[in-house]
């Protein structure tokens, strides 16, 4: 686990913007289990998670047609919570940063880490509003 001194800034880069942050699999599951649809992302240290992950997110919530909840775990800190949303998200491989779209429990949209590296914050959020445009 990272310092909470350390992640602190990179939470509340998405709690600040509306994401709720789950901090146990039963928030979780109670989530993604929800009818409607609910965005995850899985938040993490890294440059591309700070760089490109987090502002893409930031900027696809605020699209007209968006998710009904906005959530969010975080990678190296609560492992519970991080492996339920990463056994959601089966049958791709744990990711982070990492971002999914779930409708009425099913995914139906996921950018993995080799989507997210290299690639301009913008690209990722019109990927993202994509997606929102078309399940939410």
């Amino acid at each position: 686990m990272y310092p909470e001194y350390l992640v602190a800034p990179m939470r509340a880069e998405l709690t600040n913007d509306g994401f709720e942050e789950l901090k146990t699999s039963e928030d979780v599951k109670s989530a993604i289990e929800s009818e409607g649809t609910v965005f995850v992302v899985v938040n993490s240290v890294c440059g591309c998670a700070a760089a490109n992950a987090r502002p893409a997110a930031r900027a696809a919530a605020k699209n007209e047609k968006r998710p009904d909840k906005l959530v969010t775990v975080f990678a190296g800190m609560e492992k519970d919570a991080v492996d339920t949303a990463r056994n959601y998200m089966l049958p791709y491989p744990p990711s982070s940063p990492s971002m999914a779209l779930f409708k009425d429990g099913k995914l139906v949209h996921i950018i993995e880490r080799r989507q997210i590296e290299g690639r301009p914050a913008q690209m990722i959020a019109d990927n993202l509003i994509g997606a929102f445009d078309q399940y939410c």
